[in-house]
């Protein structure tokens, strides 16, 4: 087998499970050290069976949570990216005339390697070669000057470098810095880490090869992007002799046929002899060593010398340069792709860079490395597995022996079943299964799988995939978009609409208004049932708890402001709620019952047991401290999350049981005026005076998208059942309806004449309520076109 290909197994056999290590650890390390809230919310996305649900036929949910895995990614590495930054400060900052550089074994300053690449959020990996030193003067016969190997192997390896992983490549930046290594002065662990302790922000990889006697000691040095440690070890033992030697072998059988071919001619023997030179010489202890062989003689027990030149030193350079190339290029696929989300490139290389050497074994030990760190990726991005192991099948597709590609094709789709809750085991083959969980997002998965397909010639498959393909035309044809008709329009009240609310039986419409009344309708006709004339004060907000049983009704009018809770179907009051110095802008239950929220200046967690009906239990649990006014507030699902947004442009998020602020979410540019959870909990969106929605990773706290639409202040949010479409109610009377999966703007709805201040759907999504301060209010028809 090639040394080179040899090097490159036995790295990957010792490498790839401390890869596998290190992305185990970054894992555990992010669930137990990042916000509060990250854990819970990361268990939630990875687990795809407690996300995908069997009723869920859209895929948004699915795509949802493929871009909350990449967006997660993505925050981990901004993360990191600010951390490297400040220790990147700290060590320009140390003065460089310190002793550390007394054993510094770079001839370039820290200040020379730390310059930021052009590209600052795709890091470069930094790659430094410490040659070995060969005495070359133990061979016999060698010609001067051949000993600059280092010049040779950096000339060879810059080369490669350029080519396939250059500093420049967008999408795989990798920085050969030839030369940078005091290759006469230091070697070993102490060079390593002194290196280590200055540039540990670098992710950096160092091929140091050393003189062992007639062996050469390969070691590699790595360590990657805010690595606690770094790894460094011996890989491989190479005889650079056995190399020098084995070429001057093949140069005197190369000599032995041409010395036939001038013989046949008639060409005197000493005349040619005078010719081969060396040839002649190695030519005769190569004879000589079959012949011994033949004769059962163990000549590895001889001391045979063969005279070598620059042609076999030449030699033992393309090996070594094959060698640290074949090394590199691994550690680099593997960093880029951990970090970047870039499929690994040396797969496509390995014919051209081996020719004839590689065999099955070969590859599948090679290609058995990245599945390895495939597999470490699940838990954080297993979303994207498919995606990457069919990246990896497309590079293998070049090599002549397809069956490792075929095995990461199965696994591929066998990640892609087992994501949509799809067993094979059901169907005849798995491409038919996929047929039972086809989605218009899987059309460029689809495309890729034909394009493997295409490449390794199987008709087949192609004809399966075609009929993927042309199920997604279909679905694309037979796509359903949400769109509104105006259904109702109810007049009545004598003041702005201020709040909207549906029964959770869908079949009461409530709604409070500045003349200090409270409307019910009946939802389905749009028949006034009843109108509550109580001392309300100006309403400011309602909200009915989950069972039906109780509205609860905020009051804007100083000094009246309060809260009171009444029995929904009566009317009655059951117990009003003191203690807000200023107008109560807005109320929410939480989606349990169990506890009501009343925000004005301050928010106020009222303890709202149902099984009691308030008799002397809406006891005020806390009390959430703002400075400025509070105009929105969602409760999460589980009711343990609270957000708030504020007249001071920001969004508070609490623990309402105990108080505790738990982050603030900045990003608006304008008083916050509403807020909406999608139903999942996994996003938070809120709108503001600045005429923007943001969409929040409720988890995290990351801004994900921001939407752009409305000319005035966004004062209304809601979110469909599905979670597939978020409504938009502004002060530019107009609704807005959104798909979240794309973010695109589905419909305007235009008909008030005022402020929408209120949107509310009903249970089974299929109306839309909007109130606003032209006194009306209207039902609108949610159909499908």
């Amino acid at each position: 087998m090639e040394p080179g290909l040899r090097l490159l197994i036995q790295l990957v056999l010792e490498f790839a499970p401390v890869i596998v290590d290190l992305i185990q650890k970054r894992s555990e390390e992010s669930l137990t050290t990042t916000n509060y809230l990250l854990p819970k919310v990361i268990n939630e996305v990875v687990k795809a069976g407690n996300i995908i649900t069997q009723n869920d036929n859209s895929g948004s949910s699915f795509e949802q949570t493929k871009l909350l895995q990449q967006q997660l990614a993505v925050y981990q590495r901004e993360t990191q990216l600010k951390v490297a930054s400040q220790e990147r400060e700290t060590a320009l900052n140390l003065p460089e005339v310190y002793k550390i550089f007394d054993s510094w074994p770079l001839r370039l300053y820290p200040s020379q390697i730390l310059e930021f690449h052009p590209n600052p959020g795709r890091t470069p990996l930094k790659v430094f070669l410490a040659p070995p030193e060969i005495k070359f003067d133990q061979f016999e016969h060698r010609t001067d000057g051949i000993s600059e190997i280092e010049l040779m192997l950096a000339e060879g390896l810059r080369k490669l470098f350029n080519q396939h992983y250059s500093l420049h490549n967008p999408i795989r930046p990798t920085e050969f810095l030839a030369g940078a290594w005091d290759s006469k002065r230091f070697h070993s662990e102490s060079s390593i880490k002194a290196v280590y302790g200055i540039l540990k922000t670098e992710p950096i990889l160092i091929l140091e090869s050393e003189n062992d006697g007639d062996y050469l000691n390969f070691r590699i040095a790595y360590w990657g992007f805010k690595q606690d440690k770094y790894y460094y070890k011996t890989i491989a033992r190479l005889s650079y002799k056995e190399i020098l030697q084995e070429s001057a072998k093949s140069r005197a059988l190369e000599w032995k046929t041409i010395r036939d071919q001038l013989l046949a001619l008639g060409e005197n023997l000493d005349e040619i002899n005078l010719l081969g030179r060396d040839n002649v010489f190695n030519l005769a202890i190569l004879e000589k060593s079959e012949k011994w062989q033949s004769q059962g003689i163990d000549v590895s027990k001889l001391s045979l010398q063969y005279q070598v030149n620059h042609q076999d030193f030449e030699k033992l350079c393309q090996v070594l340069i094959n060698c640290h190339f074949l090394v590199a290029a691994w550690v680099a696929d593997i960093y880029h792709l951990i970090h970047h989300d870039v499929p690994p490139l040396l797969p496509k290389l390995l014919p051209s860079l081996l020719k004839d050497a590689l065999d099955l074994q070969s590859v599948q030990a090679i290609a058995s490395g990245y599945k390895q760190v495939y597999q470490a990726l699940e838990q954080e991005r297993r979303y994207w597995v498919p995606e990457l192991a069919l990246q990896l099948a497309h590079s293998l597709s070049h090599l002549p022996d397809r069956s490792w590609a075929q095995e990461q094709i199965d696994y591929s789709i066998y990640i892609w079943l087992e994501l949509r809750q799809v067993s094979p085991q059901e169907f005849a083959n798995s491409l038919e299964a996929m047929q039972s969980a086809v989605r218009i997002e899987d059309e460029e998965y689809f495309q890729k799988l034909k394009e493997y397909f295409t490449a390794v010639n199987d008709r087949q498959s192609i004809l399966s995939v075609d009929k993927l393909l042309d199920a997604i035309a279909n679905l694309k044809h037979k796509r359903t978009l949400e769109t509104a008709n105006l259904k109702y329009t109810l007049t009545g009240h004598a003041g702005k609409v201020t709040s909207v609310a549906v029964s959770p039986n869908g079949e009461i419409l409530v709604s409070g208004c500045a003349d200090k009344t409270i409307n019910l309708w009946n939802l389905q006709t749009g028949k006034l049932i009843r109108t509550l004339t109580e001392n309300w004060g100006e309403v400011s907000s309602l909200a009915i708890s989950p069972d039906g049983n109780f509205l609860a009704v905020g009051s804007c009018e100083h000094p009246k402001s309060n809260v009171k809770v009444l029995h929904l179907k009566t009317g009655k009051v059951l117990h009003t709620l003191l203690g807000h110095q200023k107008p109560v802008n807005v109320v929410a239950i939480s989606p349990d019952g169990t506890i009501l929220a009343s925000g004005s200046n301050k928010i106020k967690i009222w303890n709202l047991d149902k099984s009691d009906a308030c008799g002397g239990l809406c006891q005020r649990i806390c009390t959430l401290w703002h400075s400025s006014a509070v105009h929105a507030v969602a409760i999460s699902l589980d009711g343990t999350i609270l957000a708030s947004g504020s007249s001071d442009n920001k969004i508070r998020l609490w623990n309402p049981r105990t108080g505790d602020p738990l982050s603030t979410l900045n990003g608006h540019d304008g008083e916050v005026k509403s807020i909406a959870m999608s139903p999942d909990g996994q996003l938070l969106f809120s709108g503001s005076t600045d005429t923007t929605i943001k969409i929040w990773h409720l988890g995290t706290g990351k801004l994900l998208h921001t939407l752009t639409g409305h000319s005035d202040a966004v004062k209304s949010l809601a979110v469909t059942v599905d979670g597939q479409t978020l409504i938009s109610g502004s002060a530019d009377q107009t609704i807005k309806m959104w798909r979240l999966s794309t973010a695109e703007l589905l419909q305007t709805l235009t008909g008030h004449s005022g402020t929408l201040n209120s949107l509310a759907l009903s249970p089974d999504g299929k109306l839309l309520v909007s109130g606003s301060t032209d006194q009306t209010i209207k039902i609108w028809q949610i159909v499908l076109s």
